[in-house]
Parts: C-alpha cells; structure tokens; sequence
C-alpha cells in the first residue's frame, strides 16, 4: 500500500521528501499508521527498480540554502501504477488497504472500480452476519457496556454498507447514462449532488 500511495502522489505532481511526507501522513494517516521511516527504504526500492527518479529542482525554486532532491515518477513508474490500480481481488476489499485504493480511484478504470466496491460490500455483508450471529448468542451474558461497544460496531458497518450501495448505484448509472461524454460526473460526486439536493429546502431550489 505505501507503494501505491507514493506512486499516485508523484503522479499527481513531482514531490521532494517533505512534500511528499506530508501526503503521505495526510493520506495513509486516516487509514493506519505510517512511519516515515518506511518511506525512505520504498523510495530506494523505487529508484531501483526505475519507477521514479531524482532530479535537482530549478535554481529558482531552490528552498533554503540547500536543494531539495524532487521524486519524479517514470514512464516505467507510471506502468507499475496502473497495474497496481487494476488488481481488484480480496487484498483490495480489507480495512488496511481499501482506504488507500479509494482515494485513488480517480486513476482507477471504471471497472475495476465497480469490482473493488462490491467486494468490499460483500466482505463488510459477511462481518455483519458474524457480528449479528455472536451478538444473539451472547446479548444476555454481556454487560450493558460492552453490548453497547458491540452495537455501535455493528451500526459503524451497517452504515457503511449504505454507504457502498450508494456508491455502487451511482457508479452503474454513470456507466450506462447516455451522452455523458468521455469524464462522466464520478460516483462520490453523484452521492454528494444528491445528499445536498435532499438537505435543500424546496424553496430554495
């Protein structure tokens, strides 16, 4: 996940370290716990293997005293991420990665997309059948605390299994609505348009 994550930052726009830090804290921070000092050691393995490069920035954007090495991704980079983006299986429905590949959707083919979601509704489905399952074998031996842990979990993953289907539905509709050109209006745009047009008064439309 740390190499997806540094390769659709660069993608983005070229980064020195520090930039490039503060994504990735912002980015995998919501999702787990990031070091940086994994991030060296995979911009190595990075370099290596040819998917970014070096470069000295301009001498008019030098910072300070020193110039800031900027990471650029590669043509070969670029390849790695595609593919890094299309793979669709259970790795990319679980908690420690579907984050991460959702925030780079953008990048990802509609497809792929459609897949990752719905497995990731399927995966969630399948826990609240568990949580569901223990819950009606233990609500009497459980105090009133944790019964009340247990419901809030179960809430948190039935609201977001609400939360795919809304996903999904606008996916599939941006799929097949005629005429809508070749960058169709996304799924998170869509559930967002429609959240605000229900929070609007008549009136006021």
């Amino acid at each position: 996940m740390l190499e997806l994550a540094v390769l659709g930052s660069l993608h983005e726009t070229p980064l020195h370290g520090y930039e490039l830090r503060k994504r990735l804290n912002t980015l995998l921070g919501m999702f787990r716990a990031f070091s940086y000092g994994s991030l060296y050691p995979c911009l190595r393995g990075l370099l290596n293997d040819g998917f970014i490069v070096e470069e000295e920035p301009p001498q008019d954007t030098v910072l300070g005293r020193r110039s800031k090495i900027v990471y650029r991704l590669t043509a070969e980079g670029k390849e790695r991420l595609q593919e890094l983006l299309n793979q669709s299986g259970p790795s990319s429905w679980e908690d420690e990665s579907f984050g991460i590949r959702f925030a780079f959707f953008r990048h990802t083919e509609a497809e792929v997309r459609l897949r990752i979601l719905e497995g990731r509704r399927s995966r969630l489905e399948e826990r609240l059948d568990r949580v569901r399952e223990a819950l009606s074998r233990t609500r009497e031996r459980l105090d009133s605390y944790t019964l009340e842990l247990q419901r809030h979990g179960l809430e948190s993953v039935e609201r977001e299994v609400r939360w795919l289907n809304e996903l999904i539905d606008s996916e599939r509709r941006s799929r097949s609505a005629p005429g809508e050109g070749d960058h169709p209006r996304g799924p998170a745009q869509a559930v967002q348009e429609e959240t605000q047009r229900a929070d609007t008064p008549e009136a006021d439309r």
